[in-house]
Formats: structure tokens, C-alpha cells, sequence
């Protein structure tokens, strides 16, 4: 899948953060991982807690996957906190119908996966890995993104596309650009 390089949203510029890129990586037939870094400036962190499912944590620095069936305007949203909490959501479509997605193996969010991170640090990264056995078990069309908060307040929003506006939407299905193949295992040999 690759690396890949967000852009920032220009109508909330950052102050000092110089670039977010997330890796993506195939751990499977159900599962992905994903390496949000982050460069330049000094990072706004939320304090650590237990790995569990919270709301709200776009509100603060977090990263973002969105999943969407092609065709489809229902998607996905998963969300990644430094703090290692995390979110699923399933909607209908564009920002309406939102619920919980259940899981039935949450995603591990590792906030600091070179233990080097940390509020004001220069460079951060973390990985989450996310199980895809919940979603259809198709190619996915896939959007990433970032909120980076900045110790002195700034906040600036990050992804792979922004659709035109004055305000950054990482829901609108235009910002989905990459896709997710279909996982199809190898062949099992013939006895």
C-alpha cells in the first residue's frame, strides 16, 4: 500500500508542523496497519489512558481512516488518540445516519511505537492496526487524515484530498482516494 503524504487544509494552516504521512500496510487477510507521522513543530498530546472506545476525540490531536464500499454512500470512520483510545462509527451516508460500529476485535492503537513521543516533541508517530472482518470483504475505497493540535492551540487538519470549501470535511466521499484491494489469500496446494 505504501506511504503516503497528507496535505494540509489551507483554510486552517498549521503553525509549525512541516508534514503528516501515514504508511499503510496489508498485516493480512482482515487487518491493516497504519503509521501516522508527524514532523515540525510541537504536538499538543492528550494524557495516556486504558485502550478503550471513546467519542470526541477529534477534539484534540487524532488520526483518521475512512472506509467506503465503492458504490456505496454508507462508510466507516475509525479514529486513533495519542491518549490510546479509539472509535469506530458506521454511517448511512455523508455525515447522517452515524452509530457505533461494533467490533468484535477493537483496534490497537500503539501511541508511541518508537518510544521517543510525547507533548512538544518534534517528530511523533503512532500505529494502529485495525481489523477489517466487520466490513464487507471487498475493495474498500480509503481515506486518511489528521487533526494535529500544536502546543500553542493551532490546530490543523490534514488528509490525502480536501474537496473545495472553506472548512476541512474529511467525511465527503471525493477525499476517499486510495483503494484498500480485496484481501485474496494464496491458493491452498492441491494434495
Amino acid at each position: 500500500m505504501g506511504k503516503h503524504r497528507l496535505l494540509p487544509h489551507p483554510g486552517a494552516p498549521a503553525a509549525s508542523i512541516e508534514a503528516v504521512e501515514v504508511e499503510v500496510v496489508r498485516t493480512g487477510a482482515e487487518a491493516v496497519l497504519l503509521r501516522f507521522s508527524v514532523t515540525g513543530g510541537e504536538l499538543a498530546l492528550p494524557a495516556r489512558c486504558a485502550p478503550e472506545r471513546a467519542d470526541d476525540l477529534w477534539q484534540t490531536t487524532c488520526f483518521e481512516l475512512f472506509l467506503r464500499p465503492p458504490g456505496s454512500p454508507a462508510y466507516f470512520e475509525f479514529n486513533f488518540s495519542p491518549s490510546s483510545r479509539w472509535a469506530a462509527y458506521a454511517f448511512e451516508s455523508h455525515r447522517h445516519g452515524r452509530r457505533d460500529l461494533r467490533l468484535r476485535l477493537a483496534p490497537v492503537v500503539d501511541p508511541d511505537p518508537d518510544g521517543e513521543g510525547g507533548s512538544g516533541a518534534a517528530a511523533y508517530a503512532l500505529e494502529a492496526e485495525v481489523d477489517l472482518s466487520d466490513l464487507p470483504p471487498a475493495a474498500l475505497r480509503m481515506g486518511l487524515s489528521a487533526i494535529v493540535e500544536e502546543t500553542d492551540g493551532t490546530r490543523s487538519y490534514w488528509a490525502l484530498a480536501h474537496p473545495p470549501g472553506d472548512k476541512p470535511d474529511f467525511h465527503d466521499p471525493s477525499s476517499f482516494v486510495l483503494e484498500l484491494p480485496a484481501y485474496h489469500p494464496p491458493p491452498s496446494p492441491r494434495t
